[in-house]
């Protein structure tokens, strides 16, 4: 019971994250481009690179962290669905250049910030 426990209170937490940082960003930048989900995509992918990296050469932490954090709070807080529905979107209305280089961007950045958060997560460990 305590994984569920576990995996909700981090889905709570991550998806009040993503709507927070989502909406400040998003309030501040041009609507033309998805800003807010391109950030919200792209520290998501940094913090499961580290945090998976952490859990699994730190094996004194408990397993309910794994629970909590990459199953629920990063997994609540990337916006997966959102980044393909404002690609959609972007097709729709004839904005094909945007919606190329929020998919490029975003697979091109998602991956380097995968790649530095395990580095930054084998430094920390």
């Amino acid at each position: 019971m305590t994984k569920y426990l576990m995996v909700a209170l981090g889905g709570a937490l991550g998806s009040l994250a993503r709507f927070g940082l989502d909406g400040y960003i998003s309030h501040r930048m041009s609507t033309r481009f998805p800003y807010g989900t391109f950030v919200v995509n792209v520290t998501g992918s940094f913090l499961i690179g580290l945090i998976v990296t952490l859990l699994a050469e730190r094996t004194q932490w408990s397993p309910n962290w794994r629970y909590l954090i990459p199953i629920g709070f990063i997994g609540a807080y990337t916006t997966f669905s959102t980044f393909e529905y404002e690609t959609f979107r972007n097709v729709q209305d004839g904005q094909m250049l945007v919606a190329f280089l929020n998919v490029m961007l975003s697979v091109i950045a998602g991956f380097l910030a995968v790649w530095g958060g395990m580095i930054t997560g084998r430094a920390i460990s």
